[in-house]
């Protein structure tokens, strides 16, 4: 999946899905979500819920969750951290990011 990683507002080409973080400023969880995706060299679309109302209310009813980070493969919710992390060592995450799961 060719990226740019040090371009973290970037969209993967190809036909892997896009990766989508919600964040807020103070969020050591999102900073730990961030190096990791970058450490695997993936790019994400960033979406700062504590800027935007409106983009905290998307999260919310797509994640059914208040808190952030909050992490979608495409269509499908990781969830936050360490559902990712989880996911990632039962080997499911970089299939999901690359499509070949969903």
């Amino acid at each position: 999946m060719p990226v740019n990683p040090d371009s973290p507002d970037s969209v993967p080409t190809g036909s892997a899905p896009e990766i989508v973080m919600y964040t807020s400023a103070i969020c050591g969880y999102c900073v730990a979500a961030k190096t990791f995706l970058k450490s695997q060299g993936l790019a994400w679309r960033e979406v700062r819920v504590d800027l935007d109302p409106a983009e905290r209310e998307r999260m919310m009813a797509r994640a059914r969750r208040t808190s952030v980070p909050q992490i979608f493969v495409g269509d499908t919710h990781v969830g936050g951290y360490d559902d990712m992390m989880a996911l990632h060592r039962q080997g499911g995450f970089l299939p999901l990011v690359q499509g070949a799961a969903s």
